[in-house]
């Protein structure tokens, strides 16, 4: 039973996490494609998995009549936040590969203009930053093989990020054990 409820919320909040995340890239692709690279959106993204997690592993905690182990709630995490990135990368993947290709040229001279004009401010060498360029335009940042990458790093942060809300929504010890 433990491990049902487990799953079904895990599931059913990582479909709602991968939606929230589809529905945002959708919303700055029809508004403004300069909103991609925003420093904010990135915070938005990433408030994501904290803020429906949260709503998770409490629903979950609920669902166990307040019982939840630190096992428990990871799983929990871990399942919602892989759902999630699954069908976010999918997303992408498929607007900027299938249905939009043409904005992958669009992106990378966004991203090429805001890593000359934040290098700038850093001080960073003309060799390091026409190198750094270099490399840009040869991965295509947005190609299916360089979504999926992204999203493995993606998942590494999340697993963290996992590791310290499972210990903070976790069951507290009781006095009787």
């Amino acid at each position: 039973m433990v491990q049902e409820i487990i799953k079904r919320n895990g599931i059913k909040y990582g479909i709602i996490t991968g939606t929230t995340l589809s529905l945002i890239t959708a919303i700055i692709y029809a508004v403004n494609l300069e909103l991609f690279i925003a420093w904010w959106t990135t915070l938005l993204s990433f408030s994501i998995f904290i803020i429906i997690p949260s709503i998770l592993l409490i629903d979950t905690k609920k669902a166990l009549q307040g019982t939840l182990s630190f096992k428990e709630a990871f799983t929990t995490y871990f399942i919602c936040a892989l759902i999630g990135l699954l069908i976010s990368v999918a997303f992408k993947a498929i607007l900027f590969n299938i249905i939009d290709p043409s904005i992958k040229v669009s992106l990378l001279e966004l991203t090429i203009n805001y890593i000359k004009s934040t290098s700038g401010k850093f001080g960073v060498p003309e060799t390091s930053l026409n190198e750094m360029i270099s490399n840009l335009k040869k991965t295509d940042p947005f190609s299916i093989t360089e979504q999926l990458k992204g999203a493995v790093v993606n998942l590494f942060f999340c697993g963290i990020l996992g590791l310290i809300m499972a210990a903070f929504f976790k069951s507290k010890p009781s006095q009787n054990n």
